[in-house]
């Protein structure tokens, strides 16, 4: 392509400071440099964590950014080194890698990967690579990724190679939300037919793995959430119970134990605030019960009495749904295209970049599922 090489100027949505709008700014993106791609940013979803990042996280650390990492697009041009992509690839850029040489990336038991930009020392969620400049100052790569620009640069160890058919404006959610819930009912949780599982929040993450236990067979799936109008949504996904816990004077782990005989299977917390992750935890059944933490935060500690563990239950976290991202997301592309898992149902909004602080304003009142964002023209 006639970029190969150069600078690219382009529009980017530039998180200055936090708690703040965002700012459609131009900004400067260099050519990848070895074992790099740049790529096109077609289309990308908004992810809670960009909100957490923004709203929630540590106080002016990690700024300025270009948030974004749930995107997919088209291989602009490659760095030295570079031969399993070519221009004109289609791809999703993953805020997680894939060397595929780290004792993690060997073992089956995880997807971790030691050359990830999370397993080097940082202070925030925007690591120190980037590729990125605005009115002649360094701008952040958060996550590595940043899918709120029209261009960025990936290490290819992040980027995956997917069908050429692929609808990007769908598959993008595949780069995180969707991959996060349903991998982790299918892989994390393990979660086996004929059980009753319970998942707390609606959200993508959520109906995501509402999805996964439908899939791996769970006779029952108790949807709960304060937010009674995300239901609807919720069975579309498989789930056969809805519980809202302010509809209870007694704690919704308790509510749960008496719906069930005793406890859940399983459990996913889909949330990210402790107490509910303790309450996940709590409505497991013992003996065999797992509960795993998928909802993400960093700000406060959280317990459990030694007992509840002791007694059987299973305690677990998961990142990103357990998926090996490299190898695992083209699959989880052709079971779109196949029919096999659903991606439409969960964009409820189509936007442009511009358009981008009224996704964010969608995302923190809970008016949506996910917009879905256009990025480039």
């Amino acid at each position: 392509m006639a970029t190969a090489g150069k600078v690219i100027k382009c529009r980017a949505a530039v998180a200055w400071e936090p708690n703040a709008p965002l700012v459609i700014e131009e900004i400067e993106v260099a050519p990848p440099q070895e074992n790099e791609i740049r790529i096109k940013v077609i289309a990308t979803g908004v992810c809670h964590t960009d909100l957490y990042h923004l709203f929630e996280g540590k106080p002016n650390v990690g700024f300025p950014t270009v948030l974004g990492h749930e995107g997919a697009g088209v291989v602009e041009s490659v760095g030295p080194g570079v031969t399993e992509f070519k221009p004109g690839d289609k791809v999703i850029p993953i805020c997680t890698s894939q060397c595929g040489e780290c004792r993690f990336c060997k073992s089956p038991k995880t997807n971790l990967c030691e050359k990830s930009w999370s397993s080097k020392p940082c202070p925030a969620m925007s690591g120190p690579f980037t590729r990125f400049t605005c009115r002649g100052q360094t701008v952040l790569q958060f996550v590595g990724t940043s899918t709120f620009s029209e261009y960025t640069v990936m290490n290819l160890m992040s980027v995956t190679k997917i069908h050429d058919d692929a609808r990007l404006d769908r598959v993008c959610l595949l780069a995180c939300g969707v991959s996060t819930g349903y991998g982790a009912a299918i892989n994390s949780a393990k979660v086996e037919p004929g059980s009753v599982c319970a998942v707390f929040g609606m959200g993508a993450v959520g109906l995501a793995a509402v999805m996964g236990c439908k899939t791996a067979g769970a006779s029952r799936i108790i949807a709960v959430d304060i937010n009674e109008q995300k239901f609807e949504k919720a069975k579309v996904f498989g789930a056969t119970d809805f519980v809202n816990p302010k509809a209870h004077q007694k704690p919704i782990s308790e509510v749960l134990i008496d719906m069930t005989n005793g406890g859940v299977d399983y459990s996913l917390e889909c949330v990210g605030q402790v107490d509910t992750m303790r309450s996940a935890l709590e409505s497991c059944v013992k003996g065999w019960g797992v509960s795993v933490i998928v909802g993400y935060t960093d700000l406060y500690d959280f317990s459990a009495r030694p007992s509840q563990l002791i007694m059987g239950r299973t305690w677990k976290g998961s990142l990103l749904g357990g998926f090996k991202v490299k190898e695992s997301v083209p699959k989880l592309v052709l079971d779109y295209m196949a029919g096999r898992i659903k991606l439409d149902e969960f964009v409820t909004h189509t936007m442009n970049l511009e358009q981008i602080n009224d996704a964010i304003e969608l995302m923190r009142t809970g008016g949506c599922i996910r917009p879905i964002i256009n990025v480039s023209k």
